[in-house]
């Protein structure tokens, strides 16, 4: 089975610098939007079984544009399982700010996990929110699909991906995050080993001459 994995697309909050979390919610910038109907149309033809979102805003308008652009348009099912990373007192902050005050935590939270004090705001742990991403997944291990599609949110999906890879903790967002609207695909047979695709590929911006480019 592949397993292909989104981020939804970038909103005002991103634009501002500010942290979203499983709490925080704002729309789609009008150049997102353009991105996920041209990512749309590049998975066109790709037949998915079910599409999976997070029912956070963000996410499900996300979901809901990739399913307009279908040949296949398959069923959209919300669910908690795949909200952003719940963030606590970080959340609708602004992230400069907060790397003025926690320089360190703030540089562990964006390249080693292993050492990200969640206590202090108030956040779930690194296993607290891979756990819950991760479970569900596994938890389709018996469903009769050949491709499932996932929107969802950076830090959740790049630290809950690179889990079902194997990575250790302190590796876990070491090399950067997943960009807004990015594919990433696994393929995996038995639920317990997964084979990295593609991994936070935008290559489809720059397939078609009318492609808007990114800011």
């Amino acid at each position: 089975m592949k397993l292909y994995f989104i981020r939804h697309g970038k909103t005002e909050w991103n634009v501002e610098g500010r942290f979203q979390g499983a709490g925080g919610d704002s729309p789609l910038l009008p150049a997102a939007i353009e991105e996920l109907h041209l990512l749309g149309r590049h998975l066109a033809r790709t037949r998915f079984d079910r599409i999976y979102t997070s029912d956070l805003p963000r996410a499900v308008r996300s979901a809901q544009i990739l399913q307009e652009e279908s040949c296949f348009p398959a069923e959209i099912i919300q669910t908690a399982a795949l909200r952003e990373w719940r963030l606590g007192k970080l959340e609708g902050a602004k992230i400069a700010t907060i790397e003025a005050i926690y320089p360190h935590q703030m540089t562990a939270f964006r390249h080693n996990l292993a050492k990200f004090d969640h206590s202090m705001f108030e956040a779930e742990s690194v296993y607290q929110t891979t756990h819950r991403t991760t479970s569900f997944i596994k938890s389709l291990k018996d469903e009769d699909c050949r491709r499932l599609l996932f929107v969802g949110h950076g830090a959740n999906l790049t630290a809950s991906i690179r889990t079902l890879l194997g990575y250790a903790t302190p590796l876990l967002r070491k090399k950067g995050g997943l960009a807004n609207a990015s594919v990433t695909i696994l393929e995996t047979e038995d639920f317990d080993s997964f084979q990295l695709l593609t991994w936070n590929n935008l290559d489809y911006l720059y397939e078609d001459e009318t492609a808007i480019s990114r800011k």
